[in-house]
Parts: C-alpha cells; structure tokens; sequence
C-alpha cells in the first residue's frame, strides 16, 4: 500500500515520475490521426437518454464553444486517454469545468465554496481534472475577448494556486487535510486578497453570495408549484418541467404515486439514520420530470416535491439519473454496482461538506429496464459563476480559488505528497497546462463546428429555447 510508505519514500516516488513523464510534456496535445468523430461519442450517449429531450441537448450545445465543452465530458475523456500521465491517481471528478466549482450550503448552514457536479466521478489521473478546468478557463475567456496574455495569466494561476495548494496539503497531517473547506470568510479573505480590494469584485461577491442563500426549498416551492384543488401541486413548464401525471397519462395517479413513495422510501435507506428519522417527517405531495444542465439533457431526472409540517413546509429532492462514467472506458469500471453510489461515493470522498439528503436507488422503469439514480437536495443554497460578466482580473482569481479547492479535493483521496513532489517548485507545469489549454481550446472550437454542421446537415435533430 502505496499511501503507507513514509514521506520521503513518497517524495522520491513523485521525483522520478519527472523521468518518465516530464513535467513540460504535458503540454502536448496532438489529435490522433484515427481520432473518433466527436458527433459520433455524442450520439452514441444521445441513444440511452430520453428520445423527445436529445434535441434540446443539441440546440444548447450548439449554441456556443463553451456550451458545446459542458456537454462534452465524454469527447474529452477520449482525448485526455491519449495524453502523458504521472502515474498517480485520485478521486477524478471527471467533469471539473470552471462552472462545477460553485457556493452551496453545508449542513452546518455555512456557506461554502466546492466542487458540485460528480456524475463523471471515477478513481483516474490527476492531470486529467486540472487539464478540464484549465481548457474551460481559456474557452471562456475567448467568448469574453481575453487576448493571449490575458487567458495566459489566468491558467498559469490557476495551475500554480493548484501545485502551491497540494505542496501546503503535502506538510500536513490527514486529518488537516480532510477538514480543510473554504467557507463564505475564507472565501472572501482569498478573493479580497486576489482582486487586491477592487469595489466592482467585492460588489460582485457580495450579490452572489446573498443571491444563493435565498436558492432553497423555499425559493423552489414559490417558482415551481402552483395550488390546485386546495393543494400544492409541481405548475407544468413543458418540455422542461412535467408532471408525472401529464407524462403518463393513462397510469392512475394512485398506483404512480405508490411507485414513487416507493422509490423515496427505498432511497432512504442510503442515509445516515438520523436522516433517515428527518426523511420520515415528509410526505410526497407530487413528482415531475425536469430538464437539467447540458450534458446531462435527455437523461432521467425527477424532482419531488415532498411537504412537512404543513403545506407551506416544503422539501424539493432531485433523483438523477447516473450511467457509467465517460472516465471507465479508459481508467476501468467503477467498484460500485450501482452508478448512484458511484456518484455519491465519489462526491462525499471529494467534497468538504455534501448535502444531508445524499442518496442512491435502482428503480425500474415503465419500460421494465432498470436504472440507477442519485438523490440530492434540488437547492440547497447553490449559487454558480457567470463567467460572462467576468473582468480578467475576476476570472483569475475565480481560477485560484478553483485550483485551490480542486487540489484540496484530489488531496483527500491520493497521494499528496508524491504528487507534490512530481509537481515541485518550479513553473514547468504550470507552463504546459497553459500551451495545453490552448490546444484544446483550438480542438473544442472545431468540434463545436462539426456539431453545428451536422445539425445544419440534418444528421442531428435541434430545437430553438432559451438558455439553460
């Protein structure tokens, strides 16, 4: 066992890494001549996901470079599979774009600053998240109009806030590491720090971090529900928000409400018991199917709407549904028989704090297959970036405080210290992270094209709606 070697068994591990796989050559990235066709990976994950939402998933993935790139975990996973590794591995979140680093709440009621999107979560190279978060950095600041120097600064810092973080990580103890979180104080003494005190960033913050503690049930039960027959029902918002009762018309209500009290019930059992005692006290009151993100349009999801006290006592639980992982056909399958275990697995090892309503269930469907979900709270205090409204200086330091949470993430589950040690003092990575983001900026770009022509061509199916 790798992890009990003493530390400086595991520093020279993390040195002669650099031998075999120098730290400039992560640098690279050359598209291989036999590469698969990107609208190829994409509908090939299109054909398991719900036929009538496939087109809403084209049509927000079409609409821009960085919409295309949330939506194609899987086109990257294949080319990251073909890069240099070190040869440590850690908990992957797999998808660790600059929009899955976001505020949510921690069971304490703290605000807190983490990483939010894990259904892509697998044990695999480190490099692999720290090259997605750099990419999606370079590909935002194109659509803002960053100049090379710009988007330069703003993945060198965020690599070096990586590699400085995971050498701090390296001279602790576990538990330290494990505790470490960047709640809303932190969060603003680091920002403060690294806008060096500009009103306009300070502002920003501010709004943002009012704006997600008012994103709760609450918040959820006023927008999405409306009083029909004296009783809070889900308000229909098609296609991207409806009622079960509405998708199948022709189940008595009775019989689907069983199934899905069913469902919540068996989910429970994931729990920790005093949740499960905190569970119990809700009833369900209703159930619709709900469009979500960008890459996950078209797979199953299902928000319930479950009341407490009384009817102004709401609770909203979002039921996902979780397939392999993009990461498995090139790092191995998970040890989980269950994907919704995977999931949460992955995102209870990477994050500080995670929601007290985490869970996992295997249901089958109407159509008789079965399915894995993930359960989660629908808001828990979630507030996400707007990279658009984004100075270079705000996008910089955006990108600091990622490096820095991505690291303590991945510290928690592999080998810090070698890590640490393969990294060093040095730029040398932060450099490479930097040509690379560039190049697969360039790869992105024209695989968004190729999708745009292939629905122009009519090979994809696409619907105009807003944005997500």
């Amino acid at each position: 066992e790798t992890r009990h070697l003493t530390p400086q068994e595991r520093v020279a591990r993390g040195k002669a890494a650099r031998a075999d796989v120098p730290r400039s050559s992560h640098a690279e990235f050359v598209p291989p001549p036999k590469r698969t066709d990107p609208v190829e990976i994409i509908e090939r994950q299109s054909a398991t996901r719900v036929p009538e939402l496939v087109p809403i998933r084209y049509s927000r993935m079409s609409e821009a470079p960085f919409r295309f790139y949330r939506g194609a975990a899987s086109i990257m996973a294949a080319d990251l599979a073909e890069t240099p590794r070190s040869g440590f591995r850690v908990q992957c979140c797999g998808d660790a774009h600059m929009l899955n680093f976001r505020l949510l709440a921690s069971p304490e009621r703290r605000l807190m600053f983490d990483l939010n999107d894990f259904d892509e979560t697998l044990p695999g190279p480190w490099e692999w998240d720290v090259k997605r978060l750099s990419a999606s950095l370079v590909i935002a600041g194109r659509a803002n109009g960053f100049d090379d120097a710009e988007r330069a600064r703003i993945v060198s810092s965020t690599v070096r806030s990586y590699r400085e973080a995971m050498i701090r990580f390296a001279g602790t103890g576990n538990l330290d590491v494990w505790y470490a979180k960047i709640d809303a104080d932190l969060l603003e003494s680091l920002l403060a720090s690294r806008l060096h005190g500009t009103k306009r960033g300070q502002k920003n913050l501010t709004r943002a971090m009012a704006k997600a503690r008012t994103r709760d049930s609450l918040q959820a039960f006023d927008k999405l529900t409306e009083t029909v027959d004296g009783r809070p029902r889900i308000a229909a918002d098609p296609p991207l928000l409806v009622p079960a009762g509405d998708l199948l018309p022709d189940v008595e209500r009775s019989a689907l409400e069983r199934q899905f009290r069913g469902l919540v019930e068996r989910y429970g059992r994931t729990l920790a018991s005093d949740r499960r005692t905190l569970l119990a006290d809700y009833r369900l009151a209703d159930v619709a199917r709900k469009v979500v993100g960008v890459g996950s349009v078209g797979t199953r999801c299902w928000i319930f709407l479950l009341l407490g006290r009384d009817d102004q006592d709401p609770l909203f639980l979002q039921a996902k549904e979780a397939d392999v992982s993009v990461l498995a056909a090139h790092v191995g399958t998970s040890r989980y028989p269950n994907q919704g275990e995977r999931v949460v697995s992955g995102q209870r090892l990477m994050q500080a704090t995670s929601d007290i309503f985490l869970g996992w269930e295997r249901v089958e469907g109407i159509d008789g297959k079965q399915r894995d979900f993930y359960v989660r709270q629908l808001r828990d205090w979630k507030g996400i970036a707007m990279p658009e409204r984004m100075r270079p200086r705000d996008m910089q330091a955006f990108g600091q405080l990622c490096g820095v949470t991505l690291a303590r993430a991945h510290a928690r589950s592999g080998d810090r210290i070698a890590i640490a040690a393969y990294l060093g003092g040095g730029d040398s990575f932060d450099r490479a992270l930097t040509t690379f983001a560039e190049a697969y900026a360039d790869q992105n770009e024209r695989d968004h094209q190729a999708l745009i022509d292939a629905v122009r061509a009519g090979r994809l199916p696409a619907e105009e709606l807003p944005a997500a």
